[in-house]
């Protein structure tokens, strides 16, 4: 129990990119280019860690979150109201595709129990697992205890987690080619969407407001800085370890087309025999169930810090925010679209919207009035610079492919 209370927004951070997004878009970058992209993984764990760190030293230092500053340091009015639409859009669109991806990898992992998870109503088929994992996020939400919501997602993070790892060792990958793809970038054919969906699932724009909050209702001094820092590293460098074990496990399914939690446990059944499914079904639903309540979280702390509401967790605007978003996950869940396409799309608007986030953020990070001795060094300047442009090209070069504009 002391431990759990030494716990901080860390593995919150974690739980939002180790979701269904990251577990089926891992599995596919495996099985499409085997151990090819663990480079891309690696520098998008790099850049949540640099972000990440900056969102900490934001919350704690200046006491307030990132849309709250970004609102509060733009002096024109014309300026102001386009920066708070970005914000807002930024956070409505990517949450609200990313709850729906959320929810929709809970069902994946939900299916392997249920032979039938639709209902006909209306002329439409109803997918009732998406209610079913609405209503689960909806109770551990609308309870508004921080502490509580903590510690279920410290515990199912840790389960998928260690699903994850088990299965990656057991599939005996070979670790020089492993260790060669980690450290020597090569872009395949056809891999830009498939990088940028990466980079989205990881670097998630909304983490980048909800630590910052967060920090400030777990610590209240810049005292503690070091210990927030050491939270967010510990969590997040947990979280890459497991994505890349993710990988490695996709890797050894090469060649196949993934469609439900079967496919994905298909190249594990030589050692799991008829419980890889199973084994990782669990996984995939603990994922779905802890990312599913972030997403429409982060949402209502933006929207708060955007519109200056006060109260906290259990405010009736507050509520209405984050109900918004669940219910239009569940929506868009549950009236029978593809759940690895949802999950996929919503990791490349994820990683198109993020150099807008990341903007904001290092321009904030420079001002010596909100954070003193604590603003950006030189260093964490052009770390923030290298990877707004990085995420700026992979923005582009995916519109690009997307759209057919020839750009490149």
């Amino acid at each position: 129990m002391k431990l759990l209370n030494k716990i901080g927004p860390g593995p919150l951070v974690a739980a939002a990119f180790i979701g269904p997004g990251t577990v089926t878009v891992c599995t596919l970058a495996g099985v499409k280019f085997g151990f090819t992209l663990l480079w891309a993984m690696g520098l998008s764990i790099i850049a949540t860690l640099v972000l990440q760190e900056m969102t900490v030293r934001l919350g704690l230092v200046h006491g307030k979150g990132l849309a709250e500053t970004v609102k509060s340091q733009i002096k024109i009015r014309a300026l102001k109201i386009i920066g708070i639409v970005l914000i807002l859009s930024a956070i409505v669109i990517g949450n609200g595709a990313y709850e729906a991806g959320n929810i929709s990898g809970g069902v994946l992992g939900l299916e392997t129990f249920f032979e039938k998870s639709t209902l006909s109503l209306l002329h439409f088929e109803i997918n009732y697992l998406s209610i079913l994992i609405g209503v689960i996020a909806f109770l551990l939400l609308f309870i508004g205890k921080y502490k509580i919501i903590e510690r279920a997602l410290v515990s199912l993070v840790i389960l998928m987690s260690v699903s994850f790892l088990i299965a990656a060792i057991l599939t005996k990958p070979d670790i020089l080619l492993l260790f060669k793809s980690l450290f020597l970038p090569k872009v395949p054919d056809e891999g830009f969407l498939t990088i940028i969906a990466l980079v989205g699932t990881t670097v998630v724009p909304y983490n980048l407001f909800l630590h910052a909050a967060l920090v400030r209702e777990k610590w209240s001094t810049v005292k503690e800085l070091k210990i927030a820092k050491t939270d967010s590293f510990v969590a997040i460098i947990l979280g890459g370890i497991v994505s890349m074990g993710i990988i490695v496990c996709g890797a050894a399914i090469q060649g196949s087309e993934v469609t439900n939690a079967a496919d994905l446990a298909q190249g594990l059944q030589p050692l799991y025999g008829e419980f890889a499914t199973y084994f990782l079904s669990i996984g995939l639903f603990a994922a779905g169930i802890s990312s599913a309540i972030t997403a429409p979280l982060a949402a209502a702390y933006v929207s708060k810090e955007c519109f200056g509401w006060k109260g906290g967790m259990n405010s009736f605007k507050f509520r209405m925010v984050w109900m918004f978003i669940l219910i239009l996950g569940i929506l868009i869940s549950s009236l029978g679209f593809r759940p690895i396409e949802i999950i996929t799309f919503a990791q490349v608007a994820n990683g198109i919207l993020l150099p807008v986030v990341a903007g904001f953020l290092l321009w904030v990070m420079n001002k010596k009035e909100l954070l003193g001795n604590y603003k950006n060094s030189v260093f964490q300047n052009v770390l923030g610079v290298l990877i707004v442009l990085t995420t700026l090209v992979l923005s582009f070069r995916s519109l690009d492919r997307v759209f057919q504009w020839n750009l490149f």
